[in-house]
């Protein structure tokens, strides 16, 4: 092949792919919808399969790979072993059961459609598995990410998302041994044995070699640097992975996330290298809705409608009977039930191998794409009736308190609004905020300190003050920090360049919230105000008032007098800033 027109090629295949994904991801967002929904509708509209353009599907497969790794990576990422822990008892079995019952149930559905056993355990585990960026969403969304029904959930996630890392790795092994058992469990002897050994070289890079780089590049302040460190460190256990252990380069690229997340350097990582991963991922979903022909819609509605409820009435079903079963209250059983009502990513990977593999057929890629999009549009509007559903049942006394019979969680209907703590987030580590952390410390007010240096970040955790090492303009670092449960958000680091962004950020995750900011110019404190401060300082003010102060004193004014021209003043600045504006 020409290499000019190989290189045409790839660019038309980016272009139509992103183009696609762009415009339909707008108009999902637009109405209130995951915009998964509307990469996957772009992959269906460059598909082969409508009419108009058509992508490369080779290379939009092969781009779709890295999406696979940095996806991976990502999960890897945000992966909390502490997180687990907390909610083990509940997720541990819980996403246990209900990944062995949809399973089971997504293979009855495959069996009577005329499907084999093998190609129906494998799509029903591709069922079992909820989409990560679509739970994550919808929580927020209703402010429930950092409730306890929300880390059950979460947590719940988490296992299952292991239980895919696992049947990822030893799938390949069961099917090349699947004429014989002992040919099978030695086939898994290997299989573990090479994960073992990467495993192993992962804990010494994650010791050593990781951290150090890691922290090497972070002091050269160079976003660009530290951006393709993440991107080698995720690229090359991925690829060692494959070639050096013969495993799943989901696997090495997971592993490589945790490694990363188990640093100082994780939320640094996550908003300075992810927006590539992002990128890659739309492509992914891209890929996979290429792979939707819509007749197949009208040639196959009775698997599509079986696995439709196998997703959004079997898996709830059983999450809301494991919850409640643990005597959890209601409330938490219906958040973590509904959350889990659809799939995603982790499905598409898992279908994807199985094809690879020759286990499924290309009906199954097509039907999960149909009903990830289904599902994934109904989450958000299905979540949206647990409140009236608890708000009917606490009505009736009795029958509210044999529902909500745990002590542990609070059982009162949820309300539309949620009294805040009376935590602090400090943005910034300089001599101001060294000195109002110490402030707020003294007045046993618990703080969150965001900072980017790695030296401050060191004295912080020696301190004893929890800190969030990232970019306090990146939203997940402000989730991270707590900022939509804190009562008060300080801006107290001087230079910052978006202020403004910051605050707009901080008001969608918390409406509520008390702002205070900090500027250099006068000019600025109007923008900052629109933004949703509720106090800009500035410096050009301060230091003017400071001056008016001393100077007064200096000629032998009274307290009263340089009381009475510094309120003056401070009207005279502060409205003249105001009037320029």
């Amino acid at each position: 092949m020409n290499p000019m027109h190989a290189g045409v090629d790839l660019v038309l295949t980016l272009t139509a792919s992103l183009g696609a994904a762009l415009a339909f991801g707008y108009v999902t967002q637009r109405f209130g919808w995951s915009p998964i929904v509307g990469y996957l509708l772009g992959g269906v509209l460059v598909g082969p399969f409508t009419p108009g353009f058509v992508a490369d599907a080779h290379l939009a497969e092969q781009l779709a790979e890295i999406g696979v790794i940095l996806l991976m990576f990502g999960v890897g990422l945000q992966f909390h072993v502490e997180h687990l822990l907390a909610v083990w008892r509940v997720a541990l079995p819980g996403a246990a059961a209900q990944s062995l019952v949809a399973t089971g149930l997504g293979a009855v559905v495959a069996r009577w459609f005329g499907w084999d056993w093998s190609a129906g355990l494998v799509f029903g585990a591709a069922l079992s598995v909820a989409s990560t960026v679509v739970l994550v969403r919808v929580l927020a969304d209703n402010r429930d990410l950092h409730t306890p029904a929300g880390h059950i959930a979460v947590g719940w996630l988490v296992v299952e998302d292991l239980f895919t890392v696992l049947l990822l790795v030893v799938l390949p092994a069961l099917v090349n041994a699947a004429s014989s058992s002992a040919q099978m469990w030695t086939a898994l002897a290997v299989t573990g044995a090479k994960v073992a050994g990467l495993i192993a070289l992962t804990v010494l890079a994650g010791q050593r070699a990781i951290p150090w780089a890691l922290e090497k590049v972070s002091r050269t302040r160079s976003r660009e640097l530290f951006t393709l460190t993440v991107l080698v460190i995720a690229l090359s256990l991925a690829v060692s992975s494959a070639k050096l252990f013969g495993v799943s380069m989901a696997l090495g690229a997971f592993l490589a996330g945790m490694v990363v997340g188990r640093t100082g350097y994780s939320l640094q990582a996550a908003s300075e290298a992810m927006p590539m991963r992002d990128a890659f991922a739309v492509l992914f979903f891209v890929s996979v809705g290429m792979l939707l022909d819509p007749r197949y819609l009208f040639e196959a509605p009775g698997l599509i409608a079986a696995t439709l409820a196998v997703v959004i009435i079997g898996k709830p079903l059983i999450a809301l009977l494991v919850i409640r079963l643990m005597r959890y209250p209601l409330g938490a059983a219906l958040t973590v039930a509904v959350a889990l009502a659809q799939i995603g990513e982790f499905s598409f990977i898992l279908v994807s191998m199985g094809r690879q593999l020759g286990v499924v057929t290309a009906a199954a890629g097509q039907t999960a794409v149909a009903v990830a999009i289904v599902s994934i549009v109904a989450n958000p509007l299905l979540y949206q009736l647990i409140g009236p559903i608890e708000q009917r049942l606490s009505r009736r006394e009795r029958l509210w308190r044999w529902l909500n019979g745990a002590p542990d969680i609070s059982v009162q209907p949820r309300a539309a609004n949620v009294k805040r703590s009376g935590r602090a987030v400090v943005v910034g580590y300089g001599p101001s905020g060294r000195t109002l952390t110490r402030l707020l410390r003294d007045n046993r007010i618990e703080t969150t300190v965001i900072e980017r240096n790695a030296d401050a970040v060191r004295q912080l955790e020696r301190e004893g003050v929890r800190v969030v090492n990232g970019d306090a303009a990146e939203p997940r670092t402000l989730e991270r920090a707590g900022v939509s449960s804190a009562a008060s958000l300080v801006l107290s680091a001087a230079g910052l360049t978006d202020t403004a962004d910051i605050i707009r950020a901080s008001r969608t995750l918390n409406p509520s919230i008390h702002v205070l900011a900090r500027t250099a110019y006068l000019r600025e404190r109007q923008v900052l105000c629109e933004a949703g401060a509720n106090h800009v300082f500035t410096g050009e003010g301060e230091v003017a008032l400071a001056l008016t102060e001393a100077l007064l004193h200096r000629l032998g004014a009274t307290p009263e007098q340089i009381e009475r021209e510094r309120s003056r003043a401070h009207a005279e600045l502060f409205t003249a800033s105001d009037d320029n504006l």
